[in-house]
């Protein structure tokens, strides 16, 4: 195929699409025409034959009636004879017969049937056998009596004259060459109905693409240059009922490049509030999520505390909340929950302060309650001993149990009630978080069919032959597929989700804008880098740094020049916790000068606890750290310990103090969709010093490429670039530390969520202006017309998004 075929392809492609709406209605009332006019014609042509035989045998009698008048006179019918041989050489003529009385032959030609005689052909039919009858019946026979009578002066034969003064001449006629004109004419009216069909489809397929081209161009012409009055003035009369949406897209469009591409743009929730303001506004939001924003806990004294947990998501969506009032339902699992709800299980949050007055921007917290068999069997079962090991690779074998399933798909169904009875209108945002929700916007999409909903999977995503281990894999894809939006971290999750669903379902897949059609619900499929909130440095940043370097030291015992590295983590086996042990193990057999001198401060805040995999591994961790130590402090007695293990809960204030603290932070995890810790380890070093060792199975090596990124399997390679780390110059330090920063500071978590937010109001204005298009013109706009200006750019990088920091400087170039 030529250059020039492939790019006229899509135009032919848009032609036949369009001309189908015109030729199939246009086909089905020609047939429909085409058969009644058949119908009719039969009839009429049957009936123009037979007027035509009988037209014919009247012409023989007319040309015989002087031989037979000449024969009866004559009484010799020899002459007679002859002259109707000589009429039956016409193919048309079959047969001729002269009888002077039903059984007495006059003359006649070779092919008359003796055996009729002259009787009446239902008469005959009955003296002659079936064939001879049936063969009656296929011919055309006009019996013709003609009348004879004596010449002027003479007299007619005695024994040839009949009684009653008439002959009664027979002529027989195939009808077969009489019907093949009628057939001939049918053929011709089919060639009419045909040809009339195939000029007007070329005339309508004229007329459709000519009016086609005349809208997309008037359309095309608005969005390029919609911001000049003129042009919207004059716009042609087919596109002046849509130039009300086409404005609101445009100033949707180059706000959209406007956050895109200036870099100078600060993140903020101020940002979030902005952005809701021009392109959601009025519209209802709703956030599900398992944890919820603030919980209640009811102290030993009775009195009642609030809490907020230190969770990047909650962090990045309640500036989305507390800018539209919108409504956040969640697990409620605080011992006080259940004592500050109303009828309805809401509260309002934040909570109002002591003495102050109700908060503006307070929102709705919506609480579900869960029995003890139902968490057990949804969250600690199904979604923490089944998806979360099958969607990390950490070699920990999920477990799926039937009645786990059972209460996941129950809970699920609960939360979906739950956000239908909260939504106020009949199509919310709704933003579902997380693996404890894979069935939900399936659900959700049955209860609300016009709801946006944008899924963010905070974990990896499997390949194919690894999901397809779960008992339940078709229900769990079909249940994120009710998602308008489905986000994962990294471009590489993304493509497992599409090769997944193309194994286990009959979905249509393009690459193009990285999109899965299943149902007649079309899911986006889109990378969303998480982050973390991101502060300028305070003006006595160095100050503090040097204030927490030795008020830990102090607090542990170790001297003002101690190296220290930090692991901040939850007792997960997915963190490579054991790995990082082994790795300062390893560490100091190889560089024994740094027995002594260097300690890794290892944060494990104990979770799930109740699963045999986590207390296996508070085991294994409490062992190896001891028996760590036990070695080192034989090769160098009296010196601090190498593992400093802090297993137990620290609040955030706690952890910043430890980041700023500890020259090097550690993250070896095995498996991670992002890894938050990194991140928080960076934006913590206002003094930009600090080295960070990362892990190559994390979402964050994706972006971090200042860091030091190992395979953490490799205890050799970790154990050397942590010996890296400590002699690294401190010039090299600033380098690294302050591009990651940048970095840090520029996509932060209000981006994360700014982009989710932006994409889908691009998908709401896009379905609005797309019914109105279908009301104004009865076509369904292409799709794509309307696509965002940066959704172009997955097309020239072969339908796969780059990676974040790649994808998000590609953007200032639009």
């Amino acid at each position: 195929m030529t250059p020039s075929w492939r790019t006229r392809l899509p135009a032919v492609q848009r032609l036949l699409r369009m001309g189908l709406v015109f030729i199939v209605p246009l086909v089905l009332i020609l047939g429909v025409l085409g058969g009644l006019a058949m119908q009719v014609s039969g009839p009429l042509l049957q009936g123009w034959t037979n007027r035509e035989l009988d037209e014919r045998a009247d012409l023989v009698s007319k040309a015989l009636h002087g031989a037979i008048m000449l024969s009866l006179e004559g009484g010799n019918p020899v002459e007679l004879t002859q002259q109707i041989e000589s009429l039956t050489e016409d193919e048309r003529l079959y047969a001729i017969a002269v009888c002077t009385s039903p059984n007495a032959v006059l003359a006649s030609s070779r092919q008359y049937p003796q055996a009729l005689g002259c009787a009446d052909t239902k008469e005959a039919a009955g003296k002659v056998g079936q064939p001879m009858a049936r063969w009656l019946s296929q011919m055309h026979v006009r019996r013709i009596d003609l009348p004879v009578a004596p010449a002027a002066g003479g007299g007619l034969v005695s024994d040839a004259v009949p009684d009653d003064g008439h002959v009664t001449l027979v002529v027989m006629q195939n009808p077969v060459e009489a019907g093949r004109r009628g057939e001939l004419a049918q053929r011709y009216l089919t060639m009419l109905f045909v040809g009339l069909g195939v000029v007007l489809t070329l005339l309508f397929l004229t007329v459709a693409n000519f009016g086609w081209r005349h809208w997309t161009n008037s359309v095309r012409r608005i969005l390029s240059d919609g911001a000049r009055s003129a042009v919207l003035g004059h716009a042609s009369p087919e596109v002046q009922p849509l130039l009300p949406d086409l404005k609101r897209l445009l100033r949707s469009v180059h706000e959209d490049r406007r956050i895109l591409k200036d870099t100078t743009i600060e993140w903020r929730p101020e940002t979030l509030k902005l952005l809701l303001r021009e392109h959601l506004s009025g519209d209802e939001v709703i956030v599900v999520s398992n944890r919820e924003p603030y919980i209640h806990q009811r102290n030993e004294d009775g009195s009642i505390r609030v809490q907020r947990p230190a969770s990047g998501l909650v962090t990045a969506v309640e500036p989305v909340m507390r800018a539209c009032s919108g409504t956040w339902v969640a697990h409620g699992s605080g011992s006080a929950d259940a004592d500050v709800v109303d009828a309805r299980s809401r509260v309002r949050v934040p909570p109002i302060p002591a003495g102050g007055e109700p908060l503006h921007d307070a929102y709705t917290l919506r609480r579900v309650w869960l029995s003890e068999a139902e968490e057990q069997g949804y969250y600690y079962g199904f979604a923490n001993e089944g998806l979360w090991p099958l969607c990390h690779i950490a070699h920990v074998r999920p477990v799926f149990r039937e009645e786990d399933w059972q209460q996941y798909r129950a809970v699920n169904a609960r939360f979906a009630d739950a956000v239908a009875d909260e939504a106020r209108t009949d199509n919310p945002v709704v933003l579902v978080q997380d693996y404890h929700f894979a069935l939900l916007p399936r659900m959700l999409r049955e209860r609300l069919p016009k709801a946006t909903i944008i899924t963010f999977w905070h974990i990896p995503w499997p390949n194919p032959e690894s999901f397809g281990i779960c008992p339940w894999a078709r229900e769990i894809l079909e249940g994120m597929l009710g998602s308008t939006i489905l986000g994962f971290h990294t471009p590489y999750h993304c493509q497992n989700f599409m090769a997944t669903v193309d194994r286990f379902l009959e979905a249509r897949i393009t690459q193009e804008d990285q999109s899965v059609s299943f149902m007649g619900q079309r899911t986006q499929v889109r990378d969303y880098p998480i982050s973390i909130p991101w502060k300028p440095p305070a003006d006595d940043a160095l100050s503090v740094a040097q204030s927490e370097r030795a008020s830990v030291r102090l607090a542990l015992g170790l001297a003002p020049e101690h190296r220290l590295a930090i692991g901040v983590d939850r007792l997960d086996y997915t963190k490579g916790i054991v790995e990082r042990m082994l790795a300062v193990e390893r560490l100091l057999e190889r560089h024994p000068m740094w027995l002594g001198r260097f300690s890794l401060i290892q944060i494990a805040a104990p979770t799930r606890s109740s699963l045999e995999a986590y207390s296996q591994l508070d085991q294994r961790v409490r062992e190896e750290a001891r028996r760590i130590n036990a070695l080192a402090a034989e090769r160098a007695p009296g010196t601090p310990p190498p593992i400093i293990l802090l297993i137990e809960q620290h609040d955030s204030e706690s952890v910043r103090r430890h980041y700023r603290a500890c020259e090097i932070a550690m993250v070896t995890s095995l498996h991670d969709g992002m890894n938050l810790v990194a991140k928080e380890y960076i934006a913590t070093r206002d003094t930009e010093d600090g080295v960070l060792i990362l892990s190559r199975f994390a979402g964050a090596a994706s972006e971090l490429h200042e860091a030091l990124v190992v395979n953490p399997y490799h205890i050799d390679e970790t154990a050397e670039a942590l010996a890296k780390a400590l002699s690294m110059h401190p010039a090299e330090q600033r380098e690294r530390m302050r591009a990651m920063r940048k970095r840090l500071a520029d996509f932060n978590i209000y981006r994360w969520a700014g982009r989710m937010l932006l994409d889908a109001a691009d998908e709401r204005q896009r379905a609005r202006v797309q019914d109105r298009i279908v009301q104004v013109s009865g076509v369904v706009a292409p799709e794509g017309l309307f696509r965002s200006p940066w959704r172009g750019r997955r097309a020239a990088n072969g339908g796969i998004n780059p990676p974040a920091n790649d994808r998000n400087k590609r953007a200032h170039e639009v």
